[in-house]
């Protein structure tokens, strides 16, 4: 097989969430340990950070694999998931996709055992991921959690530092109905005497994370008892956006004017907790200076080939896309286009019919134009339907069969002052890139 052959046989042969939804999740650590044993346990041969969190988590996860680029870490490895246009984005390298035929390889050599296990999707990509990591002999290497932690299929490492990034509502039928819930399911990455940082305070989840950090004798950080950003700004350098902060720490001047390529205001509360990671990350024998710090997060996505976070998809007109999918992910994309002078709002839009739309469209403007619509996965929410329900909501617009086409008719519509936003799922997104 070559490659888009090798990756259309996984997705026939495996159950992918990002596709299918719950049927393809697969709670439970079995699988993914038979599978690694099954190629030489190589999770067990490089250092890794692992990072949980309803929202910020990729972000975050980009960050410090692009810091510890900037500090001279060899083939700093960073796995991720969901990928936006190809499957490799989800194993990278120092910012480098693994080839298309390291997939094919792979693949073609562990096929049988692949089918033996019956694993899924996100099973194979992180098995594949810690293979390659290993193989490449990564200095360290970024694991992004693919949903909850306790049970996920990256929590059969032993990183030298945990990070929580937040919690809110999301996935809320597979990891609990409750905040208290699902934090409980993220401090499952809690390991015993492995340091944690925890990205913000909020008092409904704090006591579940104290709790398992005690247990575990873990040494716990909350990231915004130490660092604040003020001042947030935007600025233009060489034609390119960036989001400016400054730093406190401990109440006092850390950094004043620190770039960012990751532009949303939704990146505040994610460059406090990478700056608290970095921390401890320094006290557990890495050496990090604040400059390479700062040179990591000016340069993530040049870094890193991050896709799809606040990315600007053309300037005339303006369109912005982002994947910013749950209710709070949606507060912090409307928060961040109040910044932004505009005529007229169009909105891209579509869903996936396992979650409430309500959560989301409740909060959604009714003066802007939408161009409701559906990505080509079996998850996503008849664009008709969600035309429909919008319509309750005083949402009004039309329906497109496909992302492309809706794209198409918001770019048409849109005068030189208006804004075309893309977003509501990271498949839409995905099909927009």
């Amino acid at each position: 097989m070559n490659y888009s052959e090798t990756i259309e046989y996984l997705y026939s042969l495996l159950p992918i969430y990002q596709r299918v939804g719950a049927p393809a999740y697969k709670p439970g650590l079995k699988n993914i340990e038979l599978l690694c044993a099954e190629i030489g346990n190589p999770q067990n041969n490089f250092p890794t950070i692992h990072i949980a969190g309803t929202n910020g988590k990729g972000s975050t996860s980009h960050y410090i694999a692009s810091i510890l680029q900037s500090a001279g870490y060899k083939n700093v490895g960073l796995h991720t998931s969901p990928h936006l246009k190809d499957f490799r984005e989800r194993i990278k390298i120092s910012g480098a996709m693994i080839s298309e035929q390291d997939v094919v390889d792979f693949v073609a050599r562990y096929k049988g055992v692949i089918e033996h296990i019956d694993c899924s999707f996100f099973e194979l990509s992180v098995a594949m991921a810690f293979y390659f990591f290993a193989k490449a002999k990564c200095d360290v290497a970024v694991i992004e959690v693919g949903m909850g932690g306790r049970l996920d299929s990256t929590n059969i490492i032993t990183p030298v530092l945990s990070v929580i990034t937040n919690i809110s509502f999301d996935h809320m039928a597979l990891l609990g109905d409750t905040l208290e819930k699902i934090a409980f399911e993220k401090a499952g990455i809690i390991k015993p005497n492995i340091p944690v940082v925890i990205g913000e305070t909020q008092a409904e989840t704090k006591p579940v994370f104290l709790k398992k950090a005690e247990e575990c004798n873990a040494p716990i950080y909350f990231a915004d008892d130490i660092y604040k950003t003020t001042n947030p700004g935007n600025s233009t350098e060489n034609k390119k956006p960036y989001l400016v902060v400054d730093i406190l720490k401990n109440g006092k001047t850390y950094i004043s004017g620190l770039y960012s390529e990751l532009v949303g205001s939704y990146q505040l509360k994610n460059i406090q907790t990478v700056f608290c990671a970095v921390d401890k990350l320094n006290e557990t024998g890495y050496a990090i200076s604040k400059e390479q710090a700062i040179h990591g997060i000016k340069n993530v996505i040049t870094q890193t080939q991050l896709l799809g976070r606040w990315q600007t998809l053309s300037t005339n007109p303006l369109i912005i896309a982002d994947t910013g999918h749950n209710e709070a992910g949606i507060k912090e994309v409307l928060n961040q286009l109040k910044t932004i002078p505009y005529k007229k709002l169009h909105f891209v839009f579509g869903i996936v019919k396992d979650k409430d739309p309500a959560t989301v469209l409740k909060l959604l403007p009714k003066d802007a134009t939408y161009y409701f619509s559906k990505a080509n996965i079996p998850r996503s929410l008849d664009e008709n339907e969600l035309m429909e329900i919008a319509a309750g909501f005083g949402l009004k617009g039309k329906a497109y069969p496909n992302v492309k086409e809706a794209l198409e008719s918001a770019r048409s519509n849109a005068s030189e002052n208006d804004i075309v936003f893309v977003g509501g799922s990271t498949f839409i997104v995905a099909e927009a890139l």
